[in-house]
């Protein structure tokens, strides 16, 4: 059988997949010892650089707020003052808002999502780790601030003769050094109508085209006419978001940023000044805070719940199929690997709605394998050989297993909904089940239909005939 070297090209491919998923799946840090020998490992000392990008294995399995404890919000965005063709890029801003705020703050690991069903809009902010709620409604309760500030070319030049050296501790200080050289202007963030990326027609590189209000316009053009050549930076809640240069009087109340953006910077810039542009009021819907405690049960109960699901998969496969459930077993091992591995390197949070995906998908990937061996069964009642009814059984069962997974699939790409239409789900919850579920089965169609029918083609033969070795 290993005379066969498109075999032996798939079974070195399983293996590799295998080994690397092991490595990933396993926690980033185990202690292990049986007498005198102790084994203690840390992934996060295996860091290496390639193509200027650092490399480290210590991947985390991020896990949603019923797992880890935390606090949960559902605030509703106040559309009334906004046009119905601007509330989504609206809603858009105010996620960015809430994101930076969480990030500012140090919550590990934030889910934010929104959910649209009519003209109701809302987030749901989920923020494992904090313990306090008053904390979490005083960290994104209010609205973003935002301002243009001018820089005093006075302070700017004693701050540049009185840089110290290089040190990163003197860089951070001449930093924040230099934030306290801009002054507040009278322009404020609500004066700004509307912020969008384009391409300049004339150089062809992407710039940031800004609109102002009637009083922004007055305000704009009366600092532009008397600092051409100042900086005039714009500041969201007292950080600085972007310090351009001026370059001649805007009196027309359009000015453009330019500078070295890409296509993706740039739209990033204009939802970060529209969200001070387009300020929405938040009201808190619901408020609920989950205990470590309950997320220790969640995590015992869903791991108890796993262990016990693939035990008796796996007794039930070895009792109906024999030697063959244990090649159906050892795919389901490797299926579990592969999907924990993903789950890691694609940043999926784990959550019970994710596991409970997770079990659905796993269902489905043993249940590929029961048609398969049904099938061979039946051919070798019928008289066929071992091989015969090995690759009869994969032909005539992958019509059902396709069929079944697509339609799957299908359901998992509706719930996920990419290109956003209105008439389907908007929710992040459920898209979050929806991701989860397609790529727990995509990977099970690969191991039932490309892994297994590997391993039964490696385990599955002919008996030698007499006087042959």
């Amino acid at each position: 059988m290993w005379k066969n070297s498109r075999l032996v090209r798939h079974f070195t491919i399983i293996t590799i997949l295998f080994t690397l998923g092991l490595f990933i799946a396993l926690p980033n840090q185990f202690y292990w010892q049986m007498g005198d020998f102790r084994l203690n490992f840390d992934k996060s000392r295996l860091n290496f650089s390639a193509f200027g990008h650092d490399i480290n294995f210590a991947i985390p399995l991020r896990q949603g707020l019923d797992l880890a404890g935390g606090v949960q919000l559902t605030l509703q965005a106040d559309m009334s003052q906004i046009g119905a063709n601007d509330r989504a890029e609206a809603l858009t801003s105010v996620t960015d808002i809430v994101r930076r705020r969480v990030d500012a703050y140090g919550v590990a690991e934030p889910i934010i999502q929104t959910a649209i069903s009519g003209d109701d809009y809302r987030l749901i902010v989920e923020l494992p780790g904090l313990t306090n709620v008053d904390d979490a409604l005083s960290l994104i309760g209010t609205t973003a601030l935002m301002d243009f500030r001018l820089q005093d070319a006075t302070k700017a030049a004693q701050l540049y003769e009185a840089t110290p050296g290089d040190s990163l501790e003197t860089q951070l200080l001449a930093y924040y050094m230099q934030l306290a050289t801009f002054d507040k202007t009278d322009l404020e963030g609500s004066m700004l109508k509307r912020a969008t990326a384009s391409i300049n027609p004339t150089t062809r590189q992407p710039v940031v085209n800004l609109q102002f209000t009637d009083e922004g316009t007055r305000l704009f053009a009366d600092i532009t006419r008397q600092n051409i050549g100042g900086v005039l930076a714009i500041f969201i809640d007292d950080q600085p978001v972007t310090m351009p240069r001026i370059e001649s009087a805007i009196v027309d109340g359009n000015a453009m940023l330019s500078g070295d953006f890409t296509p993706e910077s740039a739209r990033a810039l204009a939802v970060q000044l529209n969200s001070g542009a387009l300020p929405v009021p938040l009201t808190i819907v619901s408020q609920n805070q989950v205990g470590a405690s309950l997320g220790e049960d969640s995590v015992r109960a869903s791991i108890f719940a796993g262990a016990v699901g693939l035990v008796l998969i796996a007794v039930f496969m070895v009792a109906n199929y024999g030697a063959k459930g244990l090649i159906a077993d050892a795919g389901l091992v490797i299926y579990c690997v592969l999907i924990i591995a993903l789950y890691k390197l694609l940043g999926i949070t784990l959550s019970l709605p994710a596991i409970a995906a997770l079990l659905i998908s796993m269902g489905m990937a043993v249940d590929s394998n029961i048609l398969v061996f049904s099938r061979f069964q039946e051919e070798r009642r019928a008289g066929r050989t071992v091989s015969q009814a090995r690759e009869l059984s994969f032909g005539r069962a992958m019509d059902s297993i396709k069929d079944a997974n697509f339609i799957s699939l299908m359901i998992a790409a509706i719930l996920i909904n990419p290109f956003d239409w209105s008439f389907l789900n908007s929710s992040g919850l459920i898209r979050g089940f929806g991701i989860t579920l397609f790529l727990g089965v995509s990977v099970g169609l690969f191991t039932g239909i490309y892994v297994t029918r590997t391993l039964c083609r490696i385990f599955l033969h002919d008996p030698p005939e007499k006087g042959q070795a």
